[in-house]
């Protein structure tokens, strides 16, 4: 079991996406993905997530919301995931992200990139959260051996 998070920064209407083209054997390779990555010995979600942000993007976050927990099924392997999102945080954005191309994309676009399809279902989610209020939301996702999306369950 592995546990990762995930975050969109949110700015002027526009998740900032992360398009995955730089890592060899990437399981995320060609799709766009929010930023994060597995939380180390001794981290919380949060330390792990504010780690990666600054790692990925340059920016310091200030404010999170906890938007999410998803549990990834694939295969024999499981992955947990707490899901963030922030419009509170300071900084340049790095040009030179080692993982891909960081690149604004206006939130009601972002359904047309490359994206996993577990990831549409709770970023469907994310969206109609923020027309009701923000509440916390646990989703289960499971895919088959060749990565195609067989289940959502929301819990």
């Amino acid at each position: 079991m592995t546990l990762t998070t995930l975050c969109y920064l949110i700015k002027d209407g526009k998740y900032l996406m992360l398009h995955r083209t730089k890592k060899e054997q990437d399981i995320n390779a060609g799709k766009y993905i929010g930023v994060g990555g597995h939380v180390e010995e001794g981290e919380s979600p949060v330390d792990c997530i504010k780690r990666e942000i600054k790692e990925e993007t340059g920016l310091t976050v200030n404010t999170l919301k906890t938007r999410g927990y998803i549990t990834f099924v694939m295969g024999d392997e499981t992955e947990h995931a707490v899901l963030f999102t922030s419009d509170d945080f300071d900084g340049q954005l790095t040009e030179n992200c080692d993982e891909g191309v960081l690149t604004w994309v206006d939130i009601d676009k972002v359904m047309d990139l490359n994206l996993w399809e577990g990831d549409k279902v709770f970023l469907k989610i994310l969206q109609e959260q923020e027309q009701k209020g923000y509440a916390f939301f646990s989703l289960k996702l499971v895919y088959d051996k060749d990565d195609n999306l067989i289940d959502s369950i929301i819990e």
